[in-house]
């Protein structure tokens, strides 16, 4: 939490998980271009606390990034 100017506290924003909003089912390694939104500029899977998926996807997205770069779709550092 956060103090702002005023004194308040403001809570941060919760994120809310993308595959569950849109119902997405499953996930494939082969669409590099939602895989480079969860990875960082350096080729880093990026954390659940900073891309706001819920546990059971972020699963999945790591090892479609996992999987991806094992067959070039992906590079391994940025």
């Amino acid at each position: 939490m956060k103090r702002e100017g005023g004194g308040r506290i403001r809570k941060p924003k919760k994120k809310v998980c993308h595959f569950c909003v849109n119902r997405v089912d499953n996930l494939d390694y082969k669409d590099s271009g939602l895989l480079r939104k969860y990875t960082s500029e350096r080729g880093k899977i990026l954390p659940r606390r900073i891309s706001g998926n819920c546990a059971k996807h972020q699963r999945h997205v790591t090892v479609a990034v996992k999987r991806a770069r094992a067959i070039a779709l992906l590079a391994y550092t940025g």
